[in-house]
């Protein structure tokens, strides 16, 4: 059970440890958290940049399904480097290898992270701008591929499109000939123009329904993660039986979806996504994204991130910023900083 370790003379690191379940406010920046060790089918990496997701800010109020109870370590994307080896690891990359993946405890200056969702930062690449390769782009390309059966000349419509699975979406239904209606706020609307977007809506106009019915006369594929605040739309313009509605998120608060509605009022296809969960359930389809992804970095159509960088103290005004709705594209957290 011996572990390979390099560069880990540290034995505490620093860390944003969230202290409750009452919201980013109680994520606190501690420099006396022990440095973890790696378990068996683990990596254990030196973080060079931690990703910031809205599933972080659902963590710190206890409403992610399955999510880490307080006291915890926050975070679970990143992209550094291998510096220790667990047991039982079968043909484990060099130490050096710098990687993306995802795992506990990741506003960390270390963390772990297991082996077998971990990919190779591309060549040429920062840590930082290989951040979303396997979650905010696994996310998109699942949603519109496999489970979306995007074809060319399908109308798509994306939510919350200057995010950072929505930037890759836009960027995604582009290429694959789609034409893409995506909302945002107007603030926003900028940035959205910017990738693509043939049209862009004010996400809180009260008649956006409307205003998407009367740009398309229904939408074949819609990309689902603001929940509350659009679920409704998503449904009512949809087409009905061929259409396809790929929910990933939530947040704006849970929407509720009846057999009734289904039967009588929005007879569409409605399917649940979970990039984590395929990973784990369909592998053989998690492979094929990532193939794919191998495919668009090589053909210059995913290219590299540009996420906003903050120190790691910064951690819980990012997060609140983003629960606030009030940032746009890909947040990182640098925790030697």
């Amino acid at each position: 059970m011996e572990i390979n370790e390099q560069h880990t003379a540290e034995q505490w690191v620093r860390a944003l440890v969230q202290r409750s379940h009452r919201g980013p406010e109680d994520l606190t920046l501690t420099a006396d958290h022990r440095r973890p060790t790696p378990g068996p089918g683990e990596y254990l990496i030196r973080v060079g940049a931690a990703g910031v997701n809205f599933a972080d800010v659902m963590q710190t109020r206890g409403t992610y399904g399955g999510g880490p109870q307080a006291p915890y370590v926050a975070g679970f994307e990143a992209a550094g480097e291998i510096v220790g080896v667990g047991p039982n690891v079968e043909r484990p990359l060099r130490l050096g290898t710098r990687v993306v993946g995802a795992g506990p405890g990741a506003f960390s200056q270390y963390m772990t992270m297991p082996t077998a969702g971990v990919l190779p930062v591309p060549s040429g690449w920062s840590d930082a701008e290989a951040l979303g390769l396997v979650l905010n782009w696994a996310t998109a390309l699942a949603a519109l591929k496999p489970l979306g059966e995007i074809k060319t000349g399908e109308v798509v419509l994306v939510h919350a499109a200057a995010g950072g699975v929505g930037q890759a979406a836009v960027r995604l239904a582009r290429h694959y000939g789609a034409r893409v209606i995506a909302t945002a706020s107007p603030a926003k609307h900028n940035t959205v123009e910017a990738l693509g977007a043939d049209e862009i809506l004010d996400s809180r106009r009260p008649d956006l329904a409307e205003a998407i019915t009367r740009l398309t006369g229904g939408v074949d594929l819609v990309l689902e993660s603001v929940g509350q605040a659009t679920f409704k739309t998503s449904l009512s313009v949809t087409k009905p039986f061929t259409g396809r509605v790929i929910v990933f998120g939530a947040a704006s608060g849970d929407a509720t979806l009846t057999t009734h509605d289904l039967v009588f009022t929005h007879q569409v296809q409605v399917k649940g996504l979970h990039i984590g969960a395929l990973a784990t359930a369909a592998p053989s389809i998690y492979q094929s994204l990532l193939v794919e992804i191998d495919a668009l970095i090589a053909h210059g159509v995913y290219t590299p991130g540009t996420p906003q960088v903050h120190p790691l103290a910064a951690g819980a005004t990012v997060l609140r910023e983003l629960e606030a709705g009030r940032t746009r594209g890909k947040h990182a957290l640098d925790p030697w900083r």
